[in-house]
């Protein structure tokens, strides 16, 4: 199995302690009682002491050290080995070049003083940054709307031509988006900005965003984390330097910054819950809302009498069609699939249509990794492809879809996967109808990983009081009678 990415281990080490806090490592002259470059690594040293309970990663800026000359650059490395295993450390160099300039950068920045992932300048476009990109286990943080006031200088700027409508930020965001091949590729986008924050997320959901300007620039966090935070709840990391280096106590005024930033996220998701159904006609889910109930909601599964392709009349209904008429629901959906998928070695996602394929999509976004999917019939006109994507043969495909029931529905598309060269090992559905569908795809040599059943459902369902008990009963009945 590969190596974890960098935002896997960044996300691993933020759900582990809930801490979206990045700690800044900055030894401004006038904190130091000398200006040495040791004084400089005992600071830092002494800040990654007092917070390493509570830094999902550390970030140091490369311009205060590279001041003392070599010592400096010496002082750094052993900063960046002092982060406490599992905590990434992104250096804060802001790096831009070309060919083998950037190479050399790259081998500074991740060999020479090992830092996990860097910030760089987007100005000279993707060939610089595709040696920052090449180990999955590097990542890099894409300079796209900066927290200083000068950033409209450039930044806000409108683009023309095929691009018009875009700010020049903007568009910086769509390529991050695209360029994320190999899931390590994150934006900065400052958090005295929460417009452009919010619009940044919009253009690219998935992407982790790193967003300073909390505390010293005026940054509001509140307003930060309700632009900026993934649909899951994730997805934002916020920088703090100064107010925790220059206070009394580094270690209370980080411990205060985190349960200040959860408090905020807390209440976000909170507001975000949707209304009862009578106060609203269109149903909404957002991160607040579990993810069984935000099916009930959107009426992705419904009770009552239905006809199904196989001339039975059920009392339960699943209907994952719909989930591309609620943005926030697909979105949960998709994260849902991502901590299975960390688990799995594959080159690409191959969603099968219909209902998956926009499940597939919001997983491709979000994890970065390519996506293709097999046509139910081949094209009869130009390329008459029964694939679509772009693919090798011999690459590994996870095979994504909404439902499992008896898994016979899906070895034609298994077929036409293996037909083209490609290899299958690992089935992901949202649910599992539990009628066979894992013997049967065992039988293949495959292995199904379901994400909910549908008796786990039921059982949820009527703990809560969301569904009347007799008509759970009933769709039990049906499953024990048919499974």
């Amino acid at each position: 199995m590969s190596a974890p990415g960098f935002f896997s281990i960044l996300e691993d080490r933020a759900r582990l302690i809930d801490s979206l806090l990045c700690v800044g490592l900055d030894p401004h002259p006038t904190d130091l009682p000398e200006p040495s470059a040791a004084a400089a690594r005992d600071f830092c040293i002494r800040l990654i002491a007092a917070t390493a309970h509570l830094a999902a990663a550390y970030k140091p800026n490369a311009a205060f050290f590279e001041a003392f000359g070599s010592s400096g650059w010496s002082a750094l490395q052993e900063v960046i080995a002092a982060a406490p295993p599992g905590v990434p450390v992104i250096l804060d160099a802001k790096r831009g070049d070309i060919a083998s300039t950037a190479e050399a950068y790259a081998r500074s920045a991740f060999k020479t003083l090992g830092a996990q992932a860097i910030t760089l300048n987007p100005y000279l476009g993707r060939d610089a940054l595709e040696p920052f990109l090449t180990d999955p286990a590097h990542g890099v943080f894409l300079l796209c709307k900066t927290s200083n006031p000068g950033s409209a200088d450039l930044q806000d700027l409108p683009l023309g031509g095929e691009h018009a409508g875009l700010r020049l930020y903007e568009r910086v965001a769509c390529l991050a988006a695209e360029w994320n091949a190999a899931g390590n590729l994150g934006l900065v986008v400052g958090a005295t900005h929460p417009e452009a924050l919010r619009r940044v997320r919009e253009l690219a959901p998935g992407l982790w965003i790193l967003a300073p300007g909390v505390s010293a620039q005026g940054g509001d966090l509140a307003a930060a984390l309700q632009a900026g935070l993934r649909a899951d709840g994730w997805g934002l990391l916020v920088p703090v330097s100064r107010a925790i280096s220059q206070s009394a106590d580094p270690r209370r005024a980080a411990e205060a910054l985190l349960d200040g930033l959860r408090r905020e996220r807390d209440a976000w998701q909170k507001s975000a819950e949707p209304l009862p159904r009578s106060a609203s006609a269109e149903p909404q889910t957002t991160p607040g809302t579990s993810l069984a109930e935000g099916l009930l909601r959107a009426g992705c599964v419904r009770f009552g009498r239905f006809t199904l392709k196989s001339g039975l009349e059920s009392p339960i209904y699943l209907d994952l069609r719909r989930l591309v008429s609620h943005p926030g629901l697909l979105a949960q959906v998709a994260a849902a699939y991502l901590p299975i998928l960390k688990t799995l070695e594959f080159d690409r996602l191959a969603a099968l249509p219909y209902a998956a394929l926009p499940i597939g999509t919001a997983i491709s976004l979000m994890s970065g990794r390519p996506l293709l999917y097999p046509r139910k019939e081949a094209k009869a006109y130009g390329t008459k492809a029964e694939i679509e994507g772009e693919y090798r043969p011999g690459e590994r495909v996870v095979v994504i879809d909404d439902l499992a029931t008896t898994g016979e529905s899906k070895f034609e598309a298994l077929q036409k996967l293996a037909s083209a060269g490609l290899v299958t090992r690992d089935v992901v559905v949202l649910i599992d109808r539990q009628s066979g569908a894992a013997a049967s795809l065992a039988t293949a040599g495959l292995r199904l990983h379901a994400i909910l059943t549908l008796t786990g459902l039921l059982d949820g369902w009527e703990s809560a009081g969301l569904v009347p008990a007799e008509q759970v009963a009933m769709a039990r009945a049906f499953l024990a009678e048919h499974p």
